[in-house]
């Protein structure tokens, strides 16, 4: 079955940039696992500091016993204490229902 992970990071502005670069490092890996699904980072449009990223994996297990210690993940754990205001904040969710548009290419607004 698969998890769905809500991943809440408040950010120190001064380290912005370096978190995206981190991170979209960290992204653009792991979509290449077997047992990825997707995943969405989103931004909140009233703090330019305060992400969210929705990722999705087919199995918790997988995440928890392979997934974490992958060795493009090293730099950015290392590295999130000096990235952040405070913990980032994680909850666990398992999928009941999932929607799509009936459109192929739908683009994201950036």
């Amino acid at each position: 079955m698969s998890v769905t992970y809500l991943i809440e990071f408040h950010v120190q502005p001064r380290e912005r940039e370096r978190f995206l670069a981190l991170l979209n490092g960290v992204l653009d890996a792991m979509r290449h696992e077997d047992t990825f699904l997707d995943c969405a980072l989103h931004a909140d449009p009233a703090d330019a500091n305060h992400f969210m990223l929705h990722e999705t994996w087919q199995s918790h297990e997988d995440v928890i016993d392979v997934q974490l210690a992958r060795p493009y993940r090293k730099a950015w754990h290392e590295a999130l204490p000096n990235l952040l205001v405070s913990e980032r904040q994680i909850g666990t969710w398992m999928k009941v229902r999932s929607d799509a548009a009936q459109h192929a290419n739908v683009a994201c607004a950036s």
